[in-house]
């Protein structure tokens, strides 16, 4: 054999398994880090997984929902997958001159194949670049790294093309239709001498192989991570409904130092295994970043800084703990503050060292990593988990975050510890008397709304319980939506019954504002009452209370079924229970609650109850369904001042005016309430008018003054 040949061989083989055992390093090193936090459980339906890898990373579901950067992904995805065989190939002719694999008659087909293939790379690459730079989106970072990649694959794909070339000339070859693009080049080049060519080609091919395994151990050490870690994310992500959140168990170990009892998240090793996954799956595509109505409105909130940050404080107190270097290869890095808390952590010879790992294990993930300021901004409207394209969430992490704050620091904005403090005492947030929760039935005593204590004391039963919730109960505004909602069960003939002065706040403002031994001990109480009345069924028009109660109660033992007031009209309109005649001549357009939409899924049903209603035309903003922008209630933000940028329901309410509606609906009294205050602020109350979904149909059903179909 040729000695060169055997050189380059040798080479080869030196660099392949160097480039793979610093790969292994770098993955072993990252799982090292993940398996600081805490074990989580998950089942082992391996069928319904795998169809959400179809789905999600194969389908690439989530990326299509930004068409232009979806269609390069998929571009470079699928290209990246196809154009590796192309790669084995372009080294096998290096280590083998003049030979390729061995296909056959298949072989000028997958020629051909892979020239398209690497061309529609570069094509890719060219258009991201051009949206990364050019058009400066602004959710895209435009820094040396984010280039860095797009040089990396742009530079494979030219240097296997410009190699396939000069190797054509190097063996004396004719061009080929089925090498178009390497068959051009050896034509541009064929003044050059074989063996010119083949020094070319083996230039090429070098490039092409030291960048291959150079991107092999760049990937797992930077934001690429997410080749790795994405499909393994969507793999192992919750099957539970969206946004759940996990109960905390208060049972103290009397033997636990009372130093060593916290709830929540205050550390970093804290979090799951699971959500830790999140962080080096994040692919700092900004999209979460760009959908957040905190973030859109000038709040210091950013969902992709927020796992950046936990990410990158994650790996140095991996380094620091486990004496593992986080950057590879060592000696390259070596200055860098992870190698170097690594490099103290494995020998410890110094004060200065130990001090040092000290303060990198005692700093506050609250306050030193994370702002009080960014976790008070979040609404928990999860728009920002349903752009995502790797499914990580964010808001969960939001939360424990809080619930660390409140239960174990005691650390609450005012505003928000008033309204905790009157739930706990009254069971609203106002702190008006638990005594006057069902007086809102005396704003029609012809309407007929029982307690569960009346239908009793006469011998009846009812089918739902009416869950009017503390805004339907208090709230002069919410009051005339529980009223309309309760005539049009009268109508329908629905056997139903509140539980008055006996019903508590359904738990959901404590819950997500952290305050979970409220929300357990609110929780408690209200399972006694309808464990008490043989509650089957609920309905409210509270999509907080709605969602808590389908997917949080079951956890504390509700078997109930339970329904939002837009779904059941739907349904009784279609049955015919209710026949809406009167015209409505509006132009609205509907605003998606959060809770009941993304959370929940129900985006129809109030939309059929809309057009249903005669003379009603139904115009859509540009963010519906499952990108609706949040009305900035949720989390609790309906009880806190907004203290820095501009207003959530402001900028929502802009959004629904673009479309020249003359009334804004909905189907949540929190947002009604939040757009309501959004005309009064662009001064357009008297022209567009806001209702809920129930009111409006009441309109039609009961307004006399409405003109009658023909």
């Amino acid at each position: 054999m040729n000695p060169l040949l055997v050189a380059n061989w040798i080479l080869f083989l030196g660099v392949l398994v160097y480039g793979l055992y610093l790969f292994v390093r770098v993955v072993q090193t990252r799982v090292a880090y993940i398996k600081l936090g805490k074990k989580f459980e998950y089942d082992r339906q391996l069928k319904r997984r795998l169809q959400k890898i179809r789905i999600y990373v194969f389908g690439q579901k989530k990326l299509l929902k930004d068409k232009k950067s979806g269609i390069i992904h998929v571009m470079m995805f699928y290209g990246f997958i196809l154009v590796q065989f192309g790669a084995i190939d372009f080294i096998w002719k290096g280590l083998a001159p003049d030979s390729h694999l061995p296909l056959g008659p298949f072989y000028p087909g997958f020629t051909f194949f892979q020239e398209i293939v690497t061309l529609t790379i570069l094509v890719a690459v060219i258009w991201a670049f051009y949206r990364r730079y050019i058009e400066k989106l602004v959710r895209l970072k435009r820094g040396f790294k984010a280039g860095l990649v797009l040089i990396f694959i742009g530079t494979l794909m030219v240097t296997v093309l410009v190699g396939n070339g000069m190797g054509l000339i190097w063996h004396g070859h004719e061009g080929a239709w089925t090498e178009p693009v390497a068959s051009g080049i050896a034509s541009a080049f064929g003044w050059l001498p074989p063996a010119a060519a083949a020094t070319v080609f083996f230039i090429m091919w070098w490039i092409h192989l030291l960048i291959l395994l150079t991107f092999m151990v760049y990937v797992p050490q930077s934001k690429h991570a997410h080749l790795i870690a994405a499909p393994v994310n969507v793999f192992l992500s919750r099957e539970e409904p969206p946004g759940k959140l996990k109960a905390i168990d208060f049972e103290i170990d009397e033997d636990a130092d009372e130093e060593d009892v916290s709830f929540g998240v205050g550390k970093i090793e804290d979090f799951n295994q699971l959500q830790m996954i999140d962080f080096y799956a994040c692919v700092e595509c900004g999209r979460c970043t760009n959908v957040c109505p905190a973030s859109g409105s000038g709040k210091m909130l950013s969902p992709m800084d927020l796992i950046i940050k936990l990410r990158d404080h994650l790996t140095e107190k991996g380094a620091a703990v486990t004496g593992q270097s986080p950057w590879v290869p060592a000696y390259a890095f070596s200055g860098t503050e992870g190698n170097t808390l690594a490099q103290m952590s494995r020998s410890q010879g110094s004060d200065e060292a130990a001090a040092t790992l000290d303060a990198v294990n005692n700093k506050s993930l609250i306050g030193d990593v994370i702002t009080e300021e960014e976790l008070w901004a979040c609404t928990t409207c999860r728009n920002c988990e349903d752009a995502c394209p790797v499914m990580n969430e964010h808001v969960d992490k939001i939360i424990d975050l809080r619930r660390y704050l409140v239960l174990t620091e005691g650390k609450m904005d005012a505003d928000g510890q008033r309204a905790m403090m009157n739930i706990e005492r009254q069971g609203n947030p106002w702190g008006l008397s638990k005594k006057e929760r069902e007086d809102w039935r005396q704003l029609d005593e012809d309407v007929q709304i029982p307690t569960v204590k009346e239908l009793k004391k006469s011998g009846e039963e009812f089918e739902y319980l009416f869950w009017v919730s503390s805004m339907g109960s208090y709230d002069n505004r919410s009051q005339k939506i529980a009223m309309a909602f309760a005539k049009l069960m009268n109508a329908a003939d629905i056997k139903f019954a509140i539980l008055g002065n006996k019903e508590q706040n359904s738990g959901d403002t404590a819950r997500r504002m952290g305050n979970e031994f409220l929300f357990q001990e609110l929780a408690e109480k209200n399972m006694k009452e309808f464990e008490k009345h043989n509650v089957k069924k609920i309905i409210t028009i509270d999509p907080h209370a709605y969602n808590i109660f389908k997917n949080e109660y079951p956890d504390f033992g509700l078997e109930a079924e339970v329904y939002h007031h837009t779904e059941m009209l739907a349904e009784w309109l279609k049955e015919g229970r209710l026949k809406p005649e009167g015209v409505v001549n509006e132009k609205i357009t509907y605003h998606d609650s959060c809770y009941l939409g993304r959370y929940n899924e129900v985006y129809q049903p109030p939309r059929e109850v809309l057009e249903m209603i005669p003379g009603v035309e139904v115009v859509e903003m540009k963010r519906n369904r499952s990108n609706g922008m949040c009305c900035g209630a949720g989390g609790g933000m309906m009880w806190m001042e907004e203290k820095s940028g501009n207003r959530v329901n402001v900028a929502r309410t802009e959004q629904a005016l673009e479309v020249e509606p003359t009334m804004i609906s909905s189907g949540c009294p929190f947002c009604l309430t939040m757009l309501s205050d959004g005309t009064k602020a662009k001064e357009v109350e008297e022209e567009v008018s806001t209702m809920d979904i129930a009111e409006i149909l009441a309109k039609s059903m009961f307004d006399k003054t409405e003109e009658k179909t023909a």
